[in-house]
């Protein structure tokens, strides 16, 4: 027994039984007590210093440890990760001089982590990620995995040049500041530098460049400044460069090219400048390339390196100032998956070689100068599930072969003519069409009824005629948007068209048609209808839907009129009783919203002035900040003003203070004093969450009589102005996908009740999430969705509708990667939000994360670092 003691503190993998024999039966123990030696009966003993009450270690006794640190003297490897364990790590632990490996990750161990460890000269594997740690790090070690404590603060110390045998350099997801010290490059045998979602600033050290074995480095989503280093073309291991959301300025330098084994650069979102390197032609193992949301431009073709990424799987270079040609050498990328091009000033034609990807999945070359036509080699592109080719050039017509694969199609905002093929209805996977602002004639072929897929389907702004075809109103599926306006389609309204109980938006305005709207009086779920410019007559229908609607959506149909419930009976909407009828209704609308207007000032005010006079009336304050601000109470109290007021809520209402220092914050100040579930709970949620995307919770204070929340300001408003405007109409749909998603909706809206008129709307369900997600990896947009799916089901305003646990836990295994040559379309422009059983994950599923308008994988080992 005693060998087999002895063994456990020789090897890490054989220690990791250690936390077995913690819990093994007392009874066995005690009857072998006597044959075991004096380290063995120390580990015994500090065993029964355990609280093993609920079976699983949750506490220890530092005192009673460090009364065995001469027993102990000879352990090696100490694992207690995954055991529940709390309160602060013992000293104790830096006399133990012979420990190589600690690993106490993964449990809810909260303190500071005590210098005393950095005694420990033999250790090379410190694990103390996913912890509750705080404070700063010690200013010597030889291994260090920290990431996920959220409290670990301060920065990396110069002393960690000291680290001589330092492996992996982990601190992701902490609250590490500072710049990244020189000294850094005397880790000569590093391989993994890892504080990504960190708080890091200043340039990184050209002294990178003496990190001969560096393999991996994670720095994304911080804000590093200054340049690239040059020398970074000197770490010839290098295999994932992530720097993806920083500040980085400067040209992409040429010197990068000489890292060979780089399979991954992602540079997305930062204010790079200049052209892509020649040199990346050299990369012959680059399989992503990822550069979108930069200043990045091209003079002529002869920069363009992409001539031999054979193994390359996405590349992403949107939302840049790109111009010359697309070079056919993209035909030779014939592992490329992913091509998304789009948001730049590339000219010329689409390559025919495109045809040779026969795997790619999705294309986007949107908003481009690119002219030509359609390339009917595109058939080619026989797994192809998403074009988008919108707001360029495109001449010709649409092409009969397009890849039947197809599941969302835009090609609007082109110069296309012609007619709309009868092979249309090849195309069966079809989701969403957009044809719109086009100059494309004839008739809509009736073989379009085999697209029973189809979601969204947008003819407006051509040259269409004849009459509707009757099969448009027979798609199942059609319940998004069905939009004809702005066509010459005569006749009536197919009877059909009663059948689509779904559809959510109807645009039929500015075409010829007439006849009357009761084929429309059924339509449920609604929300837009616009049949203005027609020849529409007789009574509207009388439903609440067509009661509410604008009559600016019914302009201009000389034989329709109101009865019975909008307006005075008999009116007609011609020239002169819609004028008289909407100028009825502007003035009572007017005065309405005057007489709201005035009595929500003067109840703002009121209530402004009560709270002020309470809050003086009370010194009595807890307060609590989470930053370091310069600020006292009556400094905010002094600014809770009407002149202040940036937004209300259902919860409090919002003001813009400014501090003695300049420095500008948000204060939401709660309606009622007596709101203590609302205040706590977002004191709860925002206090434990650290993001980029989400608003930062500075503090709070609160007596008797009031409640207040502290927030960074964010200077361009709130997401409600955004999507409904400050003035005329809202935002355009463009900018609605741009929307950044704040959990704590400015104004103090409520998320769920936001989310769920969202849906019942039929808008979107992609616009629910982060813009910054959009382009994430296929897999994960899908897994996203689905889990979104899942969880409202939770939420149900029915208590019936929400599932049991145990469906939801069955519900959530369900989720999986879908295959990766069958990828789910883009997030910017939508997909259904249903759940469904997808396909089984293949063997090896690599871990994917989500950069800035774009995608890119990374392996296992860079995540909780």
């Amino acid at each position: 027994m005693s060998a087999t003691l002895r063994n456990l503190s020789l090897s890490p993998n054989i220690f990791s039984s250690f936390t077995l024999l913690l819990s093994i039966s007392s009874l066995f123990l005690h009857s072998c007590y006597s044959s075991i030696d004096e380290q063995g009966q120390a580990l015994l003993a500090w065993r029964d210093s355990l609280n093993t009450s609920t079976g699983v270690l949750n506490s220890w006794n530092p005192f009673r440890l460090q009364s065995m640190q001469m027993p102990l003297k000879s352990l090696k490897s100490l694992i207690l990760s995954s055991t529940n364990l709390t309160g602060a790590i013992p000293k104790a632990f830096g006399d133990y001089l012979e420990l190589t490996l600690i690993d106490l990750s993964d449990n809810s161990l909260s303190g500071e982590i005590p210098e005393e460890i950095c005694r420990l000269r033999e250790l090379q594997n410190l694990s103390l990620h996913t912890n509750f740690l705080e404070g700063a790090i010690p200013s010597d070690y030889r291994f260090f995995r920290a990431g996920g404590n959220k409290n670990l603060k301060g920065e990396l110390p110069q002393e960690i040049g000291s680290c001589a045998n330092l492996v992996v350099l982990g601190l992701a997801e902490t609250s590490i500041s500072g710049s990244l010290p020189s000294s850094i490059g005397k880790l000569k045998r590093i391989q993994t530098i890892a504080i990504y979602t960190a708080l890091l600033s200043g340039a990184i050290p050209e002294e990178i460049g003496d990190c001969s074995e560096l393999q991996n480095l994670y720095l994304y989503q911080n804000s590093i400044s200054g340049p690239i280093p040059r020398r970074i073309g000197e770490l010839s291991k290098l295999q994932s460069l992530l720097l993806w959301q920083n500040s980085i300025v400067g040209a992409i330098p040429d010197e990068l090219g000489s890292c060979t084994e780089l399979t991954v650069i992602d540079l997305s979102d930062n204010l790079l400048t200049g052209s892509i390197p020649r040199s990346f032609g050299k990369l012959l193992k680059l399989e992503e390339l990822q550069l979108s949301v930069n200043q990045l431009t091209e003079q002529s073709n002869r920069h363009y390196p992409r001539v031999s990424f054979r193994n390359l799987t996405k590349l992403l270079i949107l939302s840049n100032d790109l111009s010359g040609f697309i070079p056919p050498d993209i035909g030779n990328c014939t592992n490329l998956y992913r091509l998304r091009l789009n948001g730049n000033r590339l000219g010329g034609t689409i390559p025919s070689e495109i045809g040779n990807l026969k795997i790619l999945n999705f294309i986007d070359l949107s908003n481009n100068l690119l002219v030509g036509g359609i390339p009917l080699s595109i058939s080619g592109c026989q797994n192809l599930e998403f074009l988008d080719i919108h707001s360029n050039g495109i001449t010709g017509s649409v092409p009969d072969s397009l890849p039947r694969s197809l599941q969302y199609v835009d090609v609007s905002d082109n110069r296309l003519t012609g007619s709309l093929a009868h092979r249309i209805g090849s195309l069966t996977e079809l989701t969403k069409l957009n044809l719109a602002k086009n100059q494309l004639s004839g008739e809509i072929p009736a073989e379009i009824l085999s697209c029973s897929k189809l979601q969204l389907l947008n003819l407006g702004d051509n040259g269409f005629s004849g009459e509707i075809p009757k099969e448009l109103g027979q798609i199942p599926a059609l319940e998004i948007s069905l939009n004809l306006s702005c066509n010459q389609f005569s006749g009536k309204i197919p009877s059909h068209f009663s059948d689509l109980n779904k559809l959510g938006v109807l645009d039929i305005s500015h075409n010829k048609l007439e006849g009357s709207l009761d084929v429309l009086a059924n339509l449920q779920n609604l929300v837009f209808l616009n049949v203005s410019f027609n020849d529409f007559s007789g009574e509207l229908p009388n439903t609440p839907f067509f009661r509410k609607l604008p009559l600016s959506d019914l302009a201009s149909n000389q034989g329709l009129y109101i009865a019975g419930g909008v307006g005075t009976p008999g009116v007609h909407l011609g020239p002169g009783g819609h004028t008289r009828s909407a100028m009825k209704l502007l003035m009572s609308v007017l005065l309405s919203a005057s007489a709201v207007l005035v009595l929500l000032a003067i109840y703002m005010l009121v209530r402004a002035r009560i709270g002020s006079h309470g809050l003086m009336e009370d010194d009595t304050w807890e307060m609590t900040l989470y930053q370091k601000l310069e600020f006292s109470v009556d400094d905010i109290v002094k600014n809770l003003t009407s002149a202040n007021v940036i937004g209300t809520g259902s919860s409090g209402v919002v003001y813009r203070v400014i501090l003695p220092n300049g420095e500008m914050i948000a204060v939401k100040k709660m309606w009622s004093s007596e709101e203590s579930g609302a205040f706590n709970s977002e004191i709860q949620t925002l206090g434990s969450i650290r993001h980029k995307n989400i608003v930062r919770l500075l503090g709070w204070c609160s007596n008797k009589n009031l409640k207040l929340l502290f927030y960074d300001y964010l200077p361009h408003g709130s997401l409600s102005s955004l999507l409904h405007g400050a003035g005329k109409g809202g935002a355009e749909w463009e900018a609605r996908y741009d929307v950044l998603l704040d959990p704590t909706l400015p104004g103090g809206a409520h998320l769920v009740q936001w989310v769920r008129e969202h849906l019942a709307s039929k808008k979107d369900p992609v616009d629910i999430l982060d813009s910054k997600l959009r382009g994430r990896a296929d897999p994960t947009m899908h897994e996203m969705l689905q889990t979104l799916a899942v969880s409202f089901l939770c939420v149900s305003t029915r208590v019936d509708d929400r599932p049991m646990m145990k469906d939801v836990v069955a519900m959530l295994k369900e989720i999986r990667h879908v295959e990766t040559v069958r990828g789910e379309p883009d997030l910017s422009k939508g997909v259904s939000l249903t759940v469904v059983r997808s396909s089984p994950p293949p063997a090896r599923i690599v871990d994917s994360q989500g950069s800035s308008n774009c995608s890119f994988a990374f392996s296992e080992d860079s995540i909780n670092y």
